[in-house]
């Protein structure tokens, strides 16, 4: 889960920056910021709730805060950059607000340990993703005056009983995550050392969210995980330890497929999408269950990362090419219509110019929806960074990688002058940001369309003519509302 999925076709966009609001009068204030990936913004609400019980309520005035907190990305080297000139606006706040504190949360603060703290001193608190219930006791041993820092990683922490609080929310979509973590050791990714093992949350305390979601409004939920095909539950325990369970725990065990089957028909009003699949755990039960029910969206976030085998096997992604192509016909046989992206990465460690033409001619066979798409950047820690040599030259890769964002826009485009002159239901989200009178909303395919605001509202689902599109975008007239979704 690299970038958030709301963003189409782009080359470098690896932050984006949350205001909170709902400051209640004479209670102390927690400015958040997010980035990277939907987990860390998933994650922010986690802190939000635990931090609500402390007495801290979320606001957009960054200025007047008492506690700044940033979540922080290391996915990419950019993300890296932007969180650093963050904390240098933070800091040159907290020079005309000395009561203010500063803390970084999440992958970075992980990664980097000790250094913000010690060596940098620019911030009072370093937290990992895995030590957010310790917030009230890394407060109060700021308040001591004393550096607070937990990166300790847990096999165990799912954070399944922390209601999230849903801040800066439309009322219409959430996340709502399954699994943390991952055990697959990509060698250009830091995530399971910032993040650890794979582990898997209790399926009924993700029932109970979606549930009380439900009985609040929303409309849709995305199911959140580092890889979200390798869910299952039997009780406890790590994924690699299900061979060790009891024969009743393993008969009874809810798999990724089982869990999407129950949050259907908990919540039949409800769409749900998901997020990440990995190529090599996503099974046919799962395609299957996508076509059963009606209210699991039509679309797949597919990162295959590369189309030679060679750069594939370096990068100890566990698939192949071609078994990649026969879950592709997959899901075009059992899902018509499915919409998939990708992540790819351009100028891996030894690509040669036959390995790129593999991975055009891979776009190409697939011909995804839009995709997410970024030059190969050295991550400190990781198996690439210490056994391999940056060895492509920046210019190859920036070439590649316009190539083959050049590539996505043509096939993005294909993908949208597919829907002229159809009928989709579109599930509306906000106005759209270039006119007053649209709506802006989404396909089951997860396509933006933007038609006329008319008589309806935030929240509806709509069924909508489309009669134009550019490479990202569908425009159509309302017809009324769908009773669909």
């Amino acid at each position: 889960m690299e970038q958030s999925l709301d963003k189409k076709i782009t080359a470098a966009t690896d932050g984006v920056v949350i205001d909170h609001s709902a400051e209640k009068k004479g209670e102390k204030s927690v400015y958040i910021e997010s980035y990277g990936c939907q987990m860390n913004f998933s994650d922010s609400e986690v802190v939000a709730s635990i931090l609500a019980k402390e007495g801290y309520q979320t606001t957009s005035q960054m200025d007047t805060a008492d506690l700044i907190l940033v979540n922080t990305c290391s996915i990419r080297e950019k993300a890296e950059l932007t969180v650093r000139k963050r904390l240098e606006k933070f800091n040159a706040v907290k020079k005309t607000n000395p009561n203010m504190k500063v803390g970084v949360l999440g992958c970075m603060a992980e990664r980097l340990k000790h250094k913000f703290l010690e060596e940098e001193k620019i911030v009072d608190m370093v937290v990992g993703p895995d030590a957010y219930k310790d917030l009230p006791n890394l407060l109060a041993e700021i308040n001591e005056g004393r550096d607070a820092v937990n990166v300790i990683l847990s096999k165990e922490e799912t954070y399944g009983d922390i209601a999230p609080i849903r801040i800066d929310s439309n009322g219409v979509s959430a996340f709502v995550s399954i699994t943390r973590g991952c055990d697959n050791m990509c060698t250009f990714c830091v995530v399971p050392f910032t993040r650890g093992r794979e582990r898997s949350r209790d399926p009924k305390s993700i029932l109970q969210e979606i549930d009380d979601l439900a009985q609040r409004g929303f409309k849709e939920i995305t199911l959140l995980g580092q890889n979200v095909d390798s869910y299952l539950w039997y009780g406890g325990g790590l994924k690699k330890d299900f061979v060790k369970a009891s024969p009743l725990q393993q008969k009874t065990a809810v798999d990724f497929s089982k869990l999407l089957s129950m949050s259907a028909e908990a919540c039949p009003r409800i769409r749900f999408r998901f997020s990440t699949s990995n190529p090599q755990d996503m099974t046919v039960d799962v395609l299957h269950t996508m076509a059963k029910y009606p209210n699991i969206c039509k679309y797949i976030h597919l990162p295959v990362q590369s189309g030679s085998d060679r750069i594939l096997k370096k990068m100890n992604r566990l698939h192949t090419r071609e078994e990649y192509f026969e879950l592709i016909d997959n899901i075009r046989k059992i899902i018509p219509g499915c919409a998939i992206s990708q992540d790819m990465i351009a100028g891996f460690p030894t690509e040669t110019e036959e390995d790129h033409q593999d991975t055009l001619s891979l776009m190409d066979y697939v011909k995804y929806d839009f995709g997410f798409m970024f030059a190969y950047s050295e991550r400190p820690g990781t198996l690439a960074e210490k056994k391999m040599e940056d060895d492509v030259p920046q210019e190859v890769k920036k070439r590649r990688l316009a190539e083959i964002i050049d590539k996505q826009q043509a096939h993005s485009r294909y993908r949208t002058e597919g829907f002229l002159g159809k009928t989709v239901c579109v599930l509306i989200e906000k106005e759209s940001k270039r006119s007053k009178e649209h709506w802006s909303g989404r396909t089951t395919q997860n396509t933006v369309v933007v038609f006329p605001k008319d008589k309806y509202k935030v929240g509806e689902f709509v069924d909508v003519k489309i009669e134009d599109c550019t490479s990202a975008t569908l425009l159509g007239t309302p017809l009324g509302i769908s009773s669909n979704i």
